[in-house]
């Protein structure tokens, strides 16, 4: 097995070594490792490469095909019509599967990694939680808020000294590790989590600090309902782990590893969903804007126009009503467009099945969409694609303009449609309107800015910008 392993190695060294001045155009499919090399000469700006090369191809397809023997064979695709049959109408047909669930392992049972019944029970759950009352009135911020609002704890990420976070570190971790498996052979990552090197080694370190504070918080929460103190779910302290352990105490009775487990699973998968969409938005919404002055000067007359001139925001009612901050909900529907918190996505057929690209595929056979190559399709969004537009989300009569959910997948689409796509409108509402109309928000010139090799489109080296508050309204 060593031997195989450094001869692999070897062979891509050599193959990268002579493609690396050649990153455009349809990769070569060399013997045994077929376009493994390309991929992986590529992998430090990968969403932009499998742009291009759809571009290039001009067909919105791809297959790639991978080393021999190790299972990576996979459809590129940014065709919505492809996305609507595998997300909608043959929906039954392209679970998560068991290879989704390999790669995303340290989520477990949680809401994104099941199928059938337990992915319907898990939903019913988490919709009743999210159709409270409660859950409209809880407006904070990125990752305290979603660990506040899902878990019931707050790690205080905002305090002033900004301290070092564990659990967010641990996330970081993970969500790199979870990426380069997708472009790694299964036999290599899983090697390197045997072995415990590499990224799998710090995967298993993340995974052990995860597992210690989500346990610690659900013992805490564990003992608040023994002694009573939350056998009442208030409006101001609601939270979706105290909906879970008090809602289904009848399927999930005592205090044993199997209910830990599923508690641990579900709150984890809430948390990232809630934690990585917010912060990647925010982030490239500030890039964005300090690219385009103009679009921060509609944005704060909209503002405007809803308020009594120098009046904070949240004293006004009318301003509740955030359906009419119309050119804002544009500008971060362009933002989600062109920098999608998760930028690729899979699933696998589990019968042979025919898309409507006209690709036969076989059971198991891994079919990739990219999200951020589809934002930058002119088949889809037009000539302008690549343009920060947010006036193409505002109709003729000044309302949002609502694409189908195949075209613009930020918020996936079908039976599996996010749950939370609403609140998360309305808390990055909340937080851009009121970061908008008090302060100056000026990004740095001449940094590096590039997204961060990971499933979550976050930046490599944040943003770095230079706040002012506003004094003449």
């Amino acid at each position: 097995m060593g031997l195989l392993v450094i001869l692999f190695a070897l062979i891509c060294f050599i193959v990268l070594c002579h493609l690396a001045s050649n990153s455009k155009g349809a990769p070569t499919d060399w013997p045994l490792v077929g376009m493994l090399p390309t991929l992986l000469n590529q992998v430090s700006r990968v969403h932009d490469w499998v742009t291009e090369l759809l571009l290039h191809l001009g067909t919105g397809n791809f297959l790639f095909r991978g080393p021999w023997f190790c299972n990576m064979d996979m459809l590129i695709t940014a065709d919505p019509a492809n996305i609507h049959y595998i997300m909608t109408t043959n929906f039954v047909n392209f679970p998560k599967g068991p290879e989704f669930k390999n790669i995303f392992d340290i989520l477990g049972d949680g809401i994104f990694n099941v199928d059938h019944e337990l992915w319907k029970e898990q939903r019913r759950v988490a919709m009743s939680f999210i159709n409270h009352k409660s859950f409209h009135c809880f407006l904070r911020y990125t990752f305290d808020s979603i660990s506040k609002l899902v878990a019931g704890f707050d790690p205080e990420c905002l305090s002033p000294d900004l301290p070092d976070v564990p659990f967010i570190r641990a996330l970081d971790d993970a969500e790199e590790a979870i990426f380069f498996r997708h472009v790694m052979p299964g036999l290599l990552w899983k090697l390197q989590g045997w072995v415990g090197v590499g990224r799998e080694k710090k995967l298993s370190e993340a995974w052990k600090c995860i597992d210690r504070i989500i346990g610690k918080y659900i013992e805490m929460k564990r003992e608040k309902l023994r002694r009573g103190e939350e056998s009442r779910q208030d409006e101001e302290d609601s939270d979706l782990l105290t909906s879970y352990m008090t809602m289904e105490k009848n399927k999930m009775s005592g205090a044993g590893s199997h209910e830990d487990k599923i508690l641990r699973d579900t709150i984890l998968s809430f948390i990232i969903a809630g934690r990585d969409t917010n912060t990647s938005s925010l982030t490239w919404f500030f890039w964005n804007l300090s690219n385009h002055p103009l679009v921060e000067i509609k944005i704060r007359e909209e503002i405007r126009s809803l308020l009594t001139q120098g009046e904070d925001i949240f004293d006004t009612e009318e301003f509740n009503n955030n359906k009419k901050l119309v050119y804002l909900h544009g500008a971060i529907c362009e933002t989600l467009r062109l920098y999608p918190p998760i930028p690729l996505q899979h699933k696998s057929p589990a019968k042979p099945d025919k898309l409507p690209s006209g690709h036969n595929v076989q059971a198991h056979t891994r079919i990739l969409w990219s999200l951020y190559a589809m934002g930058r399709m002119p088949s889809i969004w037009g000539k302008d694609c690549a343009e920060f537009k947010p006036e193409r989300w505002i109709s003729d009569n000044g309302t949002v303009r609502h694409e189908p959910s195949y075209k613009f997948v930020a918020f996936n689409a079908g039976p599996r449609t996010c749950l939370g796509k609403n609140f998360t409108f309305t808390q990055m509402k909340y937080v851009l309107a009121t970061i908008i109309w008090n302060f100056h928000v000026r990004v740095e010139e001449d940094q590096d800015v590039r997204p961060r090799v990971s499933v979550i489109l976050h930046m490599k080296h944040g943003l770095k910008a230079r706040i002012s508050r506003i004094t003449n309204f």
